[in-house]
């Protein structure tokens, strides 16, 4: 017994410390007013790894948007939880949270598309401090942050990829021709009240007229706010409900994105 004990007590001795998944504010001014994100990596590997700039949904860098960055980064990504309505704004409830969204789409969405592109410089600024690679960064976003990631692709931002989880799918801004480059993935649920057929057919006419590389994938039942495991307790009737078999179908399909798309961007 002593022996075993012994050999147990080296091996630990000698046995690396456990990483942690680290979570850190980060802070970047746009024209004088600060912004503060949550940088989110798990420092057991030193390779430099991708980059993701997680728009969260309209409650913005929230407890929840933290949890889902760190479930997201694994040891695979450096996630930044984006702020894009500044340090002091952290809504209570969604009566607040829907007068932030409203103030960020006031002049029809240019400053939100700013706030979003700083975000993404912000994300890359951190590369020399942590294993970062800044030439592999995507975009991805929830609600009304995944919103705000496809209006990252619109506005030419130069990305792996985008993606969104039940976001609106509407343009405030015109194209003008513009070509989107980003490759895209839209991931919907087919029940979401939010998000009408027609806009559906705007938003697959607007990608094919921009020449966009997109996907648009629906998942039956499935509502608004399905990734969403904070709001499974929501009313059985509510069209904001997290759904767990289309949550888990469509992490896998994030997944397999983001390894093609930075497998092919090296």
């Amino acid at each position: 017994m002593y022996r075993l004990v012994a050999v147990v007590a080296l091996l630990l001795a000698i046995a690396p410390a456990s990483a942690a998944m680290r979570v850190e504010p980060v802070e970047w001014e746009i024209d004088g007013q600060v912004f503060e994100g949550r940088l989110v990596h798990d420092d057991a590997v030193e390779a430099p790894r991708p980059g993701l700039v997680m728009m969260p949904n309209w409650m913005g860098v929230s407890d929840a948007a933290i949890a889902k960055a760190r479930q997201i980064a694994g040891q695979d990504y450096v996630v930044l939880v984006a702020d894009v309505y500044g340090k002091d704004v952290r809504p209570k409830d969604d009566a607040q949270a829907r007068e932030q969204v409203g103030r960020a789409y006031a002049d029809g969405g240019t400053v939100l598309r700013q706030r979003a592109a700083r975000a993404v410089a912000a994300l890359k600024a951190q590369a020399d401090r942590v294993p970062l690679d800044r030439e592999r960064i995507a975009a991805l976003g929830f609600c009304f942050g995944g919103s705000v990631a496809l209006e990252l692709a619109r506005a030419g931002e130069p990305l792996a990829g985008v993606i969104s989880f039940h976001g609106g799918l509407k343009t405030y801004l015109p194209g003008e021709g513009r070509q989107i480059a980003t490759p895209l993935l839209v991931l919907n649920g087919a029940d979401d009240a939010s998000v009408p057929d027609e806009d559906i057919r705007a938003f697959e006419q607007e990608m094919d007229a921009a020449g966009a590389d997109w996907q648009f994938v629906d998942f039956s039942g499935a509502r608004h706010c399905f990734a969403q495991e904070e709001d499974a307790g929501n009313p059985a009737d509510s069209n904001c409900r997290y759904d767990a078999r289309a949550a888990r179908r469509a992490m896998a399909m994030m997944r397999l994105f983001l390894d093609e798309r930075f497998a092919g961007s090296r």
